[in-house]
């Protein structure tokens, strides 16, 4: 009889959560930062997870509705420890945040602007656009081979900067051609070999062949009670106001927001703003700049619509209610797509047009990982942006005068910190920081 236990040095539980509650507090700058961040830690440093699995549980993650690197946190967290790997996992991606943000909601109706934390996380984003830029270039380093994928990387970014494509287009269209193509992309993203020994995860599955299979098991179970988790309280408040209307339309949110918080930001606006009356549309430019500079997927804006909700109609405890309540259908679902899906996307394993068609997914995220990250560093170091036609195409572009030297000089720091000087993340995140600090310190 095989012996199911994992292996004497795959990391404990206690272990794990130490490193997710480091992810969720480090989680700054978006997506493909927090991507970054992880990538960092489980795949780079630790070994925890082989390349091939991560990209492989990113493709999937990739192709759902909500925070892309909250549910992937999830899934690796499933398959490391199971469903209390999973949800603590995803739970500590996003608690850090949310408390920081339920924090900067009160000190935001009660003071006003909150200057100080601006300061305070000045120097870390840009601190986080170097580390998106060496996380990019190290993906794409291991997930592209051959001139199939690199197309498709090219196209992805040109789709969604240029052509301004709705995601699932751009990712769907990618995973079309690695079905199409299964020889072009045999090679690429989890087909490629990784260099030194197997990963620990990797290696507990060799010696249990039956670990997945029994995971899988608990998390349907696991999966089917968020989604009762999540119906729940639309139901039960369903016709009172505000707080029906907000689980009804944080609900309705949490099934089309694919590509991120971004894509669904213009319609969260009007709706919160002009037919709710939530807020106004100053509040909900101060909001995004919260939700920019806390840790946690940028969905938590929605967080701070939510406070603002209920602190209209009940005060500073609506407003707790309210977040909360914004919170808990906005995230129920998402427990609920992995535990549901994660088992049968580790089945495509074995099967290779399905592999194929992942692995064109896994080019198609080289070119979302790049947009992400011009998008995000155009506007870490420019003030304004400008939207240029040329032909069919439609392209962001800066205003050169608007440079910001500030965070010019900072991201060299952080380069120099994070490339020459061999700092390491927490370092440089910490010496960027300090210096972000003491810049808009002493210029005002």
């Amino acid at each position: 009889m095989m012996d199911s236990r994992p292996p004497q040095d795959f990391p404990s539980f206690r272990a794990a959560l130490a490193v997710w509650w480091r992810i969720g507090l480090l989680s700054f700058g978006g997506p493909a930062a927090q991507i970054a961040v992880m990538h960092r830690e489980v795949v780079e440093q630790r070994r925890w997870i082989s390349d091939a699995r991560f990209l492989h549980a990113l493709n999937f993650c990739m192709l759902l509705p909500g925070p892309e690197a909250q549910q992937l946190a999830t899934y690796l967290g499933w398959l490391m420890h199971g469903v209390r790997g999973g949800l603590a996992a995803g739970l500590l991606f996003i608690l850090p945040g949310a408390a920081v943000m339920l924090a900067l909601s009160v000190l935001y109706v009660t003071l006003g602007t909150v200057p100080l934390v601006a300061a305070l996380f000045f120097g870390l984003k840009c601190a986080v656009l170097v580390v998106v830029v060496e996380a990019l270039l190290r993906v794409a380093k291991r997930a592209l081979h051959g001139a199939p994928p690199w197309a498709v990387a090219a196209a992805a970014f040109l789709g969604l900067f240029a052509l301004d494509l709705p995601f699932p287009v751009v990712v769907l269209a990618a995973a079309a051609i690695g079905y199409a193509l299964p020889q072009a992309f045999a090679g690429a993203g989890h087909g490629a070999a990784a260099e030194g020994p197997p990963a620990m995860l990797d290696a507990a599955i060799a010696a249990d062949p039956d670990r997945i299979p029994r995971l899988a098991r608990k998390a349907r179970t696991a999966g089917l009670i968020a989604l009762a988790l999540w119906a729940w309280p639309v139901a039960l408040l369903l016709g009172t106001v505000p707080w029906g209307d907000i689980a009804w339309f944080f609900s309705k949110l949490a099934v089309v927001t694919f590509g991120g918080a971004y894509a669904v930001l213009a319609y969260v606006a009007q709706e919160a703003v002009e037919h709710y009356g939530w807020l106004s549309a100053a509040d909900m430019l101060a909001g995004l700049g919260l939700a920019e500079t806390t840790p946690g997927p940028l969905i938590l804006v929605l967080q701070f619509v939510g406070f603002l909700a209920g602190f209209g109609a009940q005060g500073l405890w609506g407003g707790v209610l309210g977040a909360v309540l914004a919170l808990w259908v906005t995230f129920a679902p998402c427990f609920a797509w992995i535990f549901l899906g994660a088992p049968f996307v580790e089945r495509l394993h074995a099967q290779p047009r399905l592999k194929a068609a992942l692995s064109g997914v896994t080019a198609a995220v080289v070119g979302v990982i790049a947009n992400l990250a011009l998008w995000f560093g155009l506007r870490v170091l420019f003030a304004r942006m400008e939207t240029v036609p040329l032909g069919p195409l439609r392209l962001d572009l800066p205003e050169l005068a608007t440079l910001n030297w500030d965070a010019l000089l900072l991201s060299l720091l952080a380069a120099v910190s994070l490339f020459g000087l061999k700092l390491g993340l927490l370092r440089t995140l910490g010496v960027t920081a300090a210096a972000g600090f003491l810049l808009r310190a002493l210029l005002g």
